[in-house]
């Protein structure tokens, strides 16, 4: 029986909804896309350093929040799930934000422990992924990064602590960075790839890469010049490793004034498009990839099936 559900998820860059149509359950669940929005809220500012959401970045979530209660009253939508990520988990002042998001929305805002969110990224990502399998599932978020293997399920995950904007925010000072910076992230990432390979060795035997989010839908979109936003030019693209190295020498060495003239580039990911680049090319290094396949299903549809269980 098909039934209109609803996710959103609140990360530490973007703020994001889908509003789908369903029959089925979980992973077999067939999901017919009415709705997807995106916007750049940024809650994650400067967190790494205060460990305090912001009150005008709380104030932009909120804002979004707002109109996505509206669409999800327009769409009808009889079942909704919110979920908070990495700026949230890191913030003595969560509270601030979950007292009034859930006010503006009406229901629950959870905050969501990285394990959770690399399972429901992976179960969002392989459900409709006709690719050899094992899969290493990575979704480069602004905060953190998710590193799930499994072919049917989960069998190994983890969560790191680097992402686009915290990375930026740690190294990425100059404009353009300097050498030396990038250098001391890729560093960095590198540390936390070595504790991934530790924690879950599965991931060597991993047969397809494929990525999730903002980040490297954004290098995919960048590599083929699109001008405006295309879904089906995104979704299952191949980025091949050299491809992205192209375009992280590219936007790596150029000024933010300069790199937002690029096709495909959101003008709210300029600043951090970087760091993110930084992440997803020092996986594809050490890991070995010739490519990832890119994906546009990731968290959000996870959550709506979620909801079909």
């Amino acid at each position: 029986m098909s039934e209109r559900l609803a996710a959103i998820d609140i990360g530490t860059n973007s703020t994001r909804l889908l509003v789908a149509d369903t029959d089925g359950v979980g992973g077999d669940a067939i999901l017919v896309p009415l709705d997807r929005r995106m916007r750049i809220t940024r809650l994650g500012q400067g967190v790494d350093v205060a460990r305090q959401l912001q009150p005008e970045a709380i104030g932009r979530t909120i804002d979004v929040l707002r109109d996505y209660r509206v669409a999800l009253d327009e769409l009808g939508a009889k079942r909704a799930r919110a979920t908070a990520t990495s700026a949230a988990r890191d913030a003595g002042n969560r509270d601030d934000f979950f007292g009034p998001a859930e006010a503006v929305l009406g229901f629950e805002v959870e905050l969501l422990d990285g394990d959770e969110e690399a399972r429901l990224s992976f179960l969002g990502a392989t459900a409709e992924l006709d690719e050899p399998a094992p899969y290493l599932v990575v979704d480069i978020g602004g905060g953190s990064t998710e590193f799930v293997v499994g072919t049917t399920r989960p069998q190994g995950l983890i969560s790191v602590d680097t992402g686009c904007v915290r990375l930026t925010e740690q190294f990425l000072h100059s404009d353009p960075p300097t050498p030396e910076e990038l250098s001391q992230a890729v560093s960095v990432v590198r540390d936390h790839i070595a504790d991934v390979e530790r924690e879950v060795p599965e991931v060597r035997s991993a047969a397809t890469l494929v990525g999730l989010a903002g980040t490297i839908t954004t290098i995919a979109a960048i590599e083929q010049g699109l001008t405006t936003y295309d879904r089906d030019r995104i979704h299952h693209f191949r980025l091949e490793k050299v491809a992205a190295e192209d375009v992280f020498r590219t936007l790596a060495t150029e000024t933010a004034e300069q790199r937002r003239h690029n096709p495909g580039l959101d003008p709210g990911r300029v600043d951090v498009i970087v760091g993110g680049a930084i992440v997803l090319v020092t996986i594809l290094r050490t890991f070995g990839f010739d490519e990832v396949v890119v994906s546009e299903a990731d968290i959000l549809d996870g959550l709506v099936r979620s909801l079909t269980s």
